[in-house]
């Protein structure tokens, strides 16, 4: 079969999956990233927050609220920004030239952002790889794609030896808000910890563009500073505050994202299929072919996520409800038994 286009090796690429499979976006279930597919609406927001510049005021609304829903002590620096994204892009030039070890397979963002800086990039496959002179350690848990998880006590031992020698632990928790006992954040402020947080993944709004980096108050002023001002937009900030601040909102989304992922993993076990890994959010799948699976869901109009690094592996997100399931399975059945024949 062809080469799969490049832009397909990444969630969330609908317009060139319509572009090489055909049919309307409307037709198309984007089940190619680790994003809830089921956000809550939208509070009422004033006019002015589209009108006016984001003031200081807002922004310490959303920080306070994600202080408080992230468990961070006082003493720790928060900084928002428009998506985790732009802190990853922007930390390593916040920090000097370093040896850098990011446990992989991973979110590929972490290694092209501190290259690009110019720090020393090795990736390593268990903690316990971690060079001797590596100051600078990348965390994602839990991890996407494989799902692969690690204590909070095991990684904050690791943060206090990375401290001891002026290092940092950068742990990236993307996927931690439907699991938060897995988090440190609640440890944030002491040396040698930075931890990201995704608004949008969790909440089903990626476009709102908004994530969270906790760490020291220095660290933190150094990254205000690279982001610049009004970095965050005044909706963001809004929604972000509305949200976060509402216990029980953070509860029920939690509830409807265990929901997904049962509907999800019935799904998959009635297609024969077994997840070598994943999250609340996605499953992660092995098969022999699984750009030939990839494709034939395609064709169906169901995206999933391939993996240059591992030909074998597909991720599938949460569906939304029984009938999405219904499809999935259906589409499975039908890939599975054409790629057999």
């Amino acid at each position: 079969m062809a080469a799969l286009d490049p832009a397909l090796r990444h969630g969330g690429a609908l317009d060139a999956a319509i572009a090489s499979f055909g049919g309307r976006r409307a037709e198309w279930l984007d089940l190619s990233t680790g994003i809830n597919p089921a956000p809550p609406p939208l509070p009422p927001l004033s006019p002015a927050l589209w009108q006016r510049l984001p003031e200081a005021e807002l922004e310490a609304g959303a920080i306070a609220a994600a202080r408080v829903c992230y468990g961070a002590p006082p003493q720790a620096g928060i900084v928002a920004a428009p998506g985790t994204q732009a802190l990853i892009a922007a930390l390593p030039s916040v920090l000097p030239r370093s040896r850098v070890a990011i446990l992989e397979p991973t979110y590929s963002g972490h290694r092209t952002a501190f290259e690009t800086a110019g720090h020393a990039v090795a990736g390593i496959t268990a903690l316990g790889d971690i060079a001797a002179d590596a100051t600078i350690v990348v965390v994602v848990n839990p991890n996407n794609p494989d799902g692969r998880a690690h204590e909070p006590a095991d990684l904050l031992a690791l943060a206090d030896r990375l401290a001891a020698r002026g290092g940092l632990l950068v742990v990236d928790e993307a996927f931690a808000d439907a699991d938060p006992a897995r988090s440190v954040a609640g440890a944030t402020g002491r040396p040698g910890l930075l931890v990201y947080r995704s608004f949008g993944k969790f909440f089903g709004l990626a476009g709102l563009r908004l994530g969270f980096a906790l760490t020291t108050p220095t660290l933190a002023d150094a990254l205000r500073g690279k982001l610049g001002a009004w970095a965050v937009s005044g909706p963001a900030l809004a929604v972000g505050a509305d949200w976060l601040g509402d216990a029980k909102l953070c509860a029920d989304v939690r509830a409807a994202i265990d929901r997904q992922h049962g509907l999800l993993a019935v799904t998959l076990a009635a297609a024969g299929l077994t997840p070598i890994g994943g999250t609340r959010l996605f499953q992660t799948i092995r098969h022999p072919d699984a750009a030939a699976l990839f494709a034939a869901l395609c064709r169906r109009q169901i995206l999933t996520r391939p993996f240059a690094y591992r030909t074998d592996w597909l991720r599938i997100g949460n569906v939304v409800d029984t009938a999405e399931a219904r499809r999935l399975g259906a589409a499975l059945d039908e890939a599975l038994g054409e790629i057999a024949a």
